[in-house]
């Protein structure tokens, strides 16, 4: 028995060490090393490499929740609207960069979603919220009911010096820096080709095509006529297509005391009347000139915004309307119980197409009180002036002459988050014509104003 139990384990032994010896010769099979994700320093904090590649991705974003409070005007026997607002907005967004013998190749798209119900939904401002709505029955007769929109708010390819897609308009400066509520001042989303020459010590220069339907305010304003009064009935018109995009110039400074710029544009607008009289192609252009100065001497952080800006034909670009869906504004804005007509183009009387003129004047102060509690103050003065068109028949005002100010208050007790109050107030003028047996016999001046309060609650990561 001893010798079959030897013999045995003797076999097993050969066995074992024949199999070791051919899994000697067989290759190795060990688990692949693991890519862990590693910091990218070349363009700030927040951004990593994408495994694999050399693309240096940041992925951020913000949830905004909003309240508003604000007058309302309903008219007699009336109550539709709602005195107050609230809203929700979520973002996200993607910032792929990558170093190249060109420079850098920057691909950003940023993307909005809103609910927002109450007063936001109220009055013919949509896109912010007027001062007080006239009518305030939206969405199939719901007053204040929800409304969601959800908004393709910056995509664009940066490759160097050139900038393709979907950006803040290069006109743009102070573009609603500190402000919560709209104050007057260009501040456009839209889709645009750009190509930005830099020039060292802080300077560069930016010449962009900027689609033109995102900058038109498309109303046309029309004088009252008609044959009993000897004024001719010009009919209906509209605002006709471009035939070219908006150019849009400026020169950016940018140094250790803060910034300045000049900026241009020249572009086209038309009308298209329904009987062929008064049909018209013209020419504007618009101006603007800000300056951004930092103030340490006061308190880390703090800062001053000054800008002007006039314009002939393109009153988006003060502030007044806009079909972007990046504008601050929609196509006509209320103060008060006051309907204020916003339109590039007006025909007067006789049919004769104008351009309608206009300036705007915008201010803007941040001081931080302590490194957590910051507070701005900011305003602007705008007119527009449509020429002979010296105002409408009904409730809507033109030739506005009006102040917006405000002021925040913003907490910031961790690093991404704000808990902010803002008073805001406008007063407006506006004319328009009474009129008697159907015709117009004199001009009234109207005046109101409103005030608006918000708190805001914000994170951004």
């Amino acid at each position: 028995m001893k010798l079959v139990k030897s013999l045995l384990l003797g076999s097993a032994a050969g066995i074992a060490a024949v199999a070791g010896a051919q899994a000697a010769d067989l290759p190795s099979r060990k688990a692949a090393p693991v890519e862990y994700v590693r910091v990218c320093s070349a363009f700030g904090a927040g951004f990593f490499y994408i495994p694999g590649t050399d693309t240096c991705l940041r992925v951020g974003g913000r949830v905004r929740a909003e309240y508003i409070v604000q007058q309302k005007f309903n008219g007699v026997g009336l109550d539709t609207q709602d005195q107050y607002g609230m809203r929700a907005r979520g973002r996200i967004y993607i910032d792929a960069r990558n170093q190249t013998a060109y420079g850098t190749l920057r691909t950003f798209v940023r993307l909005d979603t809103t609910v927002s119900t109450g007063s936001y939904n109220q009055g013919t401002n949509g896109s912010a919220p007027a001062f007080s709505g006239q009518g305030g029955i939206t969405n199939a007769g719901i007053p204040g009911a929800s409304g969601t929109s959800s908004n393709l708010d910056r995509a664009f390819v940066q490759f160097g010096p050139l900038t393709a897609g979907r950006s803040q308009s290069f006109f743009d400066f102070y573009a609603d820096a500190l402000n919560y509520g709209p104050i007057r001042g260009s501040d456009n989303v839209v889709n645009l080709l750009a190509y930005t020459a830099t020039f060292g010590s802080g300077f560069s220069a930016t010449l962009a095509l900027e689609d033109s339907n995102e900058h038109r305010v498309g109303n046309v304003v029309v004088s009252p006529g008609s044959a009993s009064n000897g004024q001719p009935n010009v009919g209906n018109f509209i605002q006709g297509g471009s035939d070219y995009p908006d150019l849009v110039g400026s020169l950016n400074v940018a140094q250790g005391w803060g910034s300045a710029q000049l900026s241009g544009a020249v572009f086209q607008r038309k009308t298209i009347a329904s009987t062929g009289f008064g049909s018209g192609d013209k020419t504007g252009f618009a101006l603007q000139a800000g300056v951004k100065i930092n103030l340490p001497m006061l308190a880390a952080g703090d800062e001053l915004w000054l800008q002007a800006a006039y314009a002939e034909g393109g009153i988006s670009y003060l502030g007044y309307g806009g079909n972007s869906q990046g504008s601050t504004w929609s196509g006509n804005t209320n103060v008060g119980r006051l309907l204020i007509a916003n339109s590039d183009a007006n025909i007067d009387v006789f049919g004769s197409m104008k351009l309608t003129k206009g300036y705007a004047l915008t201010a803007g102060f941040l001081h931080y009180w302590t490194p957590t509690i910051r507070q701005a103050v900011y305003g602007s003065y705008s007119k527009l002036d449509y020429s002979n068109n010296i105002g409408a028949l009904g409730n809507v005002g033109l030739d506005p002459e009006e102040w917006r100010v405000g002021s925040n208050l913003i907490w910031s007790p961790v690093a991404g988050l704000d808990i902010g109050v803002e008073v805001l107030y406008a007063n407006a003028r506006v004319k328009s014509f009474v009129q008697a047996a159907g015709r117009p016999v004199g001009v009234l001046t109207k005046s109101d104003d409103s005030f608006q309060g918000r708190l805001r609650v914000q994170r951004d990561f």
